[in-house]
Formats: C-alpha cells, structure tokens, sequence
C-alpha cells in the first residue's frame, strides 16, 4: 500500500500543475483577453476641439454678472481662443462655438 500511495503523489502533483497552468495561461494569451500591444498615450493638442459636458451661457465678457450671448448645450464644439483669470482667482476660457465668441467659466 504504501507504493500505491507514493503512485497517487507525483500524479496529484501533476494534476495540480496541469490545473494551475490552465487556469493561469488563458491571461498572457490574446484568446484569454489579454492585450499584448503597448499602450499608446494621446495628449489633446492645442487646436482639438472641446465638447461641452454640460448646458452653460456663453458669456459676453469674463465676469459672473456679464450678460450672456446665449446657451451652449451638452456636447457642443467648443474651441479655446484664450485663458483669463479674474481677479477672483476664478479663470475663464473665451471660446468660439459655431459662430459665436464668448466666454466661459473653467471647470
């Protein structure tokens, strides 16, 4: 009996090994889901266009009680023009949206 057992051994080891292995292999292989490829950073240059994220005025000049030109709704192309920071600390982008300039305060 105590051969039968050393048999029993070195097979568990196996099956254990064949077991982790198959669970373990499936995340380095593409078909498991893993992305071999590296990652690729994208910066926003200058010029891309923004989205708006949100309904807000377009304002006619950089300050809270300015009047305002119109509503920019979500999703809108924005495209920055300049920054400006008030006196307030707060800043300010003037954008230009379709055919319209003004300012917006920055998120």
């Amino acid at each position: 009996m105590a051969g039968h057992r050393m048999m029993q051994s070195p097979a568990a080891w196996r099956w254990a090994a064949l077991l982790g292995f198959a669970l373990i292999t499936p995340v380095g292989l593409p078909a498991g889901g893993a992305d071999r490829r590296p990652f690729e950073v994208r910066r926003r240059c200058s010029g891309d266009p923004l989205l708006s994220t949100q309904a807000m005025a377009l304002q006619v000049s950089p300050e809270q009680s300015a009047p305002a030109l119109g509503q920019l709704g979500p999703g809108e192309s924005l495209r920055v023009l300049r920054s400006w920071r008030a006196s307030s600390g707060q800043r300010w982008l003037q954008v230009q949206a379709a055919d319209r300039r003004g300012w917006v305060p920055a998120a």
